[in-house]
C-alpha cells in the first residue's frame, strides 16, 4: 500500500529533466540560427530596412556596402589596384651579336731540330714567354764543324784550279792572236775554264750548305710565345723526323676567338665589314659579368655550316694581360651597331597577347590605356618600342595582369579609395562591406547586454532600496 506513494516522485524528476534538456537544445538552437542570420543575411537586409536594421551601425554600413556595389556595376570598375610604373626614355641603345667562343692560338708551333745530333743544352724552361729567333737549345756542332771545314777546303782546290785555266786561257788567246796555235787548243782551254767555274759554283753550295747545317744546331724559336711542356731531355739523340719535336709554341699575344654567327645576321655584318667600320669585340667570362679582353671582329669564313646554320666568325684580341688561353671557352659580345634615341622602357612592361605585344599607359585621371606596340632591339633590362609609346610617356611594370583596358589604378603611397567609384564611395565599398559584416558578426555579442538589461535594472533598483536601511545601521 505506501509502496506507490513512493514511487511517483521518480518519474516526475525524470519527465522534468527531460523537459529541460529539450527547452536547453530548442535555446541553443534557437541562438545559433539567430547568430548564422545576423551574420549571413545582415549585409542583405541592411540596405532594405530588414532584419539587419535592427543592429546598431548595421544599417548605414550596410547601405553604404551596397551603394558601393551598384556604384561599381555601374562604372564597370572594380576596387583601384596597385601598380608600379616606369617612364618611357630616350637612349642610345647598341646592337650585339652574342655567341659562345673558343679562344684560338693566332700561331702554334711545334719547335725540332733540323739537323740530327746530340741535344746538349735546354736553354729554355717550360711555361716560358720566348721571342722568335731565341735559341732555345743546342746541338753537338763538332761534326758540323768537320763538315764545313771539307766543303770550304775543297772550294779552295777548285777555284785555284780555275785561276789557272782562266791564265792558260788568256796565253791561247794571245798566241792565237800570233797564229802561233791551233784554234781548237783554245777553245778546249774556254771549256775547260767553264767547266771549273761550275765546279767552284758547286763547292759554294756545299760550302753553304755545311754552314748552314752548323747553324742549325742552334734551335731558335721560330715565333714569339709561351713554350709548353719539354719533350727531350739533354743527352738525347734529336732529328728532323722526331714527331714530337723539342717544344711547341703557342702566340699568345695577339689571340684569336672563334665564334659562330647565326645566316642571318651575316649579310649585316658583312655590309659593316665593307664600309671599313672597325666592329668592337669583348670576351666575356663563363658569367658573363667580368670583361677579359677587349677586340674587334678580324675576320669571317666563307660557308655556311649546314648542319648549324651559323658561318665561323673570328675576333683578335691584344691579350696584354693574357687573361685568354688557348682553346678557352668565353662569350664574345660583338657590336654591330648603335640605335640612336631609342625609346626604352623596363622589360616587364611588355606584355603579350593573342593580337601581340601590348603595354599599359598611365593616363591622367589615373586610369589605364591599352597600347598595341612593337618591339625592337632589347637588353638585359630594357626593351626598345618603335611604336606605340611615346618618351616619357609612364607604363605599368607591375600589377598589369590584374588590369584591363581602362581599369583605374593607384600607385604606391596613395590612398587606395581617392577617386575611385560613384560620387566618391565606391573606392571605399570594398572597406564599407567588411567592416558592416565584421559589425554583423559582433551583433549577438552586443545584444546579450541589451537582453540582461531589466534584471541588472532591478538589481540596481533593489540594490538602492537598501542603501538607507544600511546607513541607517
Amino acid at each position: 500500500m505506501d509502496a506507490h506513494p513512493n514511487t511517483s516522485p521518480a518519474p516526475q524528476s525524470r519527465r522534468r529533466k527531460w523537459l529541460g534538456a529539450v527547452i536547453a537544445v530548442a535555446a541553443m538552437a534557437g541562438l545559433g540560427g539567430l547568430a548564422w542570420h545576423l551574420t549571413h543575411k545582415a549585409p542583405e537586409g541592411a540596405g532594405q530596412g530588414g532584419p539587419g536594421a535592427g543592429v546598431p551601425g548595421a544599417g548605414g554600413s550596410g547601405g553604404a556596402a551596397g551603394g558601393a556595389g551598384r556604384g561599381s556595376g555601374r562604372g564597370g570598375r572594380g576596387p583601384a589596384s596597385t601598380v608600379g610604373v616606369a617612364t618611357a626614355e630616350k637612349a642610345d641603345i647598341p646592337v650585339v651579336l652574342e655567341a659562345l667562343g673558343t679562344v684560338s692560338a693566332a700561331a702554334t708551333t711545334t719547335v725540332r731540330p733540323q739537323v740530327s745530333g746530340i741535344l746538349q743544352k735546354v736553354l729554355f724552361k717550360e711555361g716560358q714567354m720566348v721571342k722568335a729567333g731565341q735559341v732555345l737549345a743546342q746541338i753537338d756542332p763538332r761534326q758540323f764543324e768537320l763538315s764545313l771545314m771539307q766543303a770550304s777546303g775543297q772550294r779552295q782546290r777548285d777555284e785555284a784550279q780555275l785561276e789557272n785555266a782562266r791564265l792558260t786561257l788568256e796565253r791561247y788567246r794571245t798566241l792565237l792572236a800570233q797564229d802561233s796555235i791551233a784554234r781548237q787548243d783554245v777553245d778546249t782551254q774556254a771549256a775547260l775554264v767553264r767547266q771549273l767555274e761550275g765546279t767552284v759554283m758547286t763547292d759554294k753550295a756545299a760550302e753553304g750548305t755545311a754552314r748552314l747545317n752548323l747553324g742549325y744546331t742552334k734551335v731558335v724559336a721560330p715565333i714569339s710565345g709561351r713554350v709548353g711542356l719539354r719533350v727531350v731531355d739533354v743527352g738525347n739523340l734529336v732529328g728532323s723526323g722526331d714527331a714530337n719535336g723539342l717544344a711547341v709554341i703557342t702566340q699568345i699575344s695577339p689571340i684569336d676567338v672563334e665564334f659562330a654567327v647565326p645566316q642571318d645576321q651575316v649579310p649585316e655584318l658583312i655590309a659593316r665589314a665593307n664600309e671599313g667600320a672597325v666592329l668592337p669585340a669583348l670576351a666575356l667570362d663563363r658569367t658573363r659579368s667580368a670583361t677579359l679582353e677587349q677586340g674587334s671582329f678580324a675576320a669571317l669564313d666563307n660557308q655556311v655550316n649546314t648542319q648549324t646554320g651559323t658561318v665561323m666568325a673570328k675576333a683578335r684580341f691584344e691579350n696584354a694581360k693574357m687573361a685568354l688561353f688557348p682553346s678557352q671557352f668565353v662569350n664574345v659580345r660583338l657590336e654591330l651597331r648603335t640605335v640612336k634615341d631609342a625609346v626604352m622602357v623596363p622589360v616587364t612592361a611588355l606584355r603579350h597577347g593573342s593580337t601581340g605585344d601590348f603595354v599599359y599607359v598611365l593616363n591622367q585621371d589615373k586610369t589605364v590605356s591599352l597600347r598595341p606596340v612593337t618591339r625592337g632591339q632589347a637588353t638585359v633590362d630594357k626593351v626598345q618600342l618603335k611604336t606605340g609609346v611615346q618618351a616619357g610617356e609612364q607604363v605599368i611594370t607591375e600589377g598589369a595582369d590584374r588590369l584591363k583596358d581602362g581599369a583605374r589604378v593607384t600607385l604606391p603611397g596613395e590612398r587606395g579609395g581617392k577617386g575611385a567609384g560613384v560620387g566618391g564611395q565606391a573606392g571605399e565599398g570594398g572597406e564599407g562591406h567588411r567592416r558592416h559584416r565584421r559589425q554583423a558578426e559582433d551583433a549577438p555579442a552586443a545584444s546579450t547586454p541589451a537582453s540582461a538589461a531589466p534584471g541588472e535594472e532591478r538589481k540596481r533598483r533593489d540594490g538602492a532600496g537598501q542603501q538607507p536601511g544600511g546607513g541607517a545601521r
